[in-house]
């Protein structure tokens, strides 16, 4: 697995210059996306629609709306 590139801009340029609060999207050689983001699925695994659900390998996590919005010119449509 590897990371092609990131989508939007760097947690530094969205002011994150201590580390400590770095959501971020990356694109995977095989297509796929990787996110860093704040994991919440204690909090939001019951409270999921009933349609939808979640393994058990996979986790909830939670980005910024900044983080989203400004990759938002980097993901494609296909």
């Amino acid at each position: 697995m590897k990371i092609v590139r990131r989508l939007g801009a760097t947690p530094r340029e969205r002011g994150s210059a201590s580390g400590q609060t770095c959501p971020d999207i990356f694109e995977l050689e095989d297509g796929d996306f990787a996110v860093i983001g704040t994991d919440v699925t204690e909090e939001l695994d019951g409270k999921l629609p009933p349609d939808a659900g979640r393994a058990e390998y996979e986790r909830i996590v939670v980005i910024t709306r900044e983080t989203l919005l400004r990759a938002k010119r980097d993901i494609p449509d296909s």
